[in-house]
């Protein structure tokens, strides 16, 4: 299982918000590659990227952050945040970026996600972020019309590899996991997913271990390693089976 430190940029500083809101957000580095640079000297082998003005903008916006953290690690990142075009996948590639992760698109366009599967492979992943089991997309402010279940379903068909749920309700509030809600969406659409959302401490680490085995394959931590609720080093461990 892999541990994936999230870094989400806004204004080019590391941010992190409640609930996906704005209006909740709390700085915690004003040079994201520092903090980059941190998890990785702790161990960290994926890290997690997210562009907040890019997902509000449609297109990716903190590049130049965004590649200073590429160039000061030698790990894999993965990168989401607006990206909506086959043009915007290929200038975050170049960059350096390991894998692209495609959000309200998949709603708006499945089309398109089709032919970024069939052109860049693996490199495409899809973030399902959900409310209540509903998504929501442009940056977490519209209700996308559609059960996560079903998309994950639609993606599957279109070639997609690979998931990011999301349960909104639970990003940066440290209540925990929905690991079940997780494990059904990998069960149903038999594609591999990253858990994202709510991790609080140690436990939420050992809870997503155990629903491995149904195609969960990873987990996105966020403000528990920010704020030491969480301490990535222990995490890192128990997601090794050590």
């Amino acid at each position: 299982m892999i541990i994936f430190p999230a870094i989400d940029i806004r204004d080019g500083k590391c941010v992190r918000l409640t609930e996906g809101r704005f209006d909740k957000e709390t700085i915690f580095a004003d040079y994201p590659a520092d903090m980059a640079k941190k998890w990785v000297s702790l161990g960290a082998e994926f890290l997690h990227i997210v562009d907040l003005d890019g997902a509000l903008a449609g297109k990716s916006v903190n590049l130049s952050a965004i590649q200073a953290i590429l160039d000061s690690v030698d790990i894999p990142v993965q990168l989401g945040g607006g990206i909506r075009t086959i043009e915007n996948i290929e200038e975050v590639l170049k960059l350096g970026v390991s894998r692209v992760i495609l959000g309200s698109i998949a709603v708006q366009s499945p089309e398109l996600v089709k032919t970024a599967c069939e052109k860049f492979g693996d490199k495409i992943v899809v973030g399902i972020d959900a409310r209540d089991g509903i998504v929501a997309v442009e940056g977490w402010g519209v209700s996308g019309g559609v059960e996560a279940e079903e998309l994950a379903k639609r993606m599957a068909a279109v070639g997609v590899k690979r998931i990011v749920y999301t349960d909104i309700s639970r990003d940066g509030t440290l209540t925990g996991v929905n690991t079940e809600a997780t494990a059904n969406l990998a069960k149903v659409s038999g594609i591999n997913v990253i858990a994202s959302g709510g991790v609080s401490s140690i436990q939420d680490i050992i809870d997503v271990k155990r629903v491995e085995a149904d195609g969960v394959e990873g987990v996105i931590v966020g403000k528990s390693i920010y704020t030491d609720s969480l301490d990535l080093v222990e995490a890192l461990k128990v997601a090794k089976g050590e």
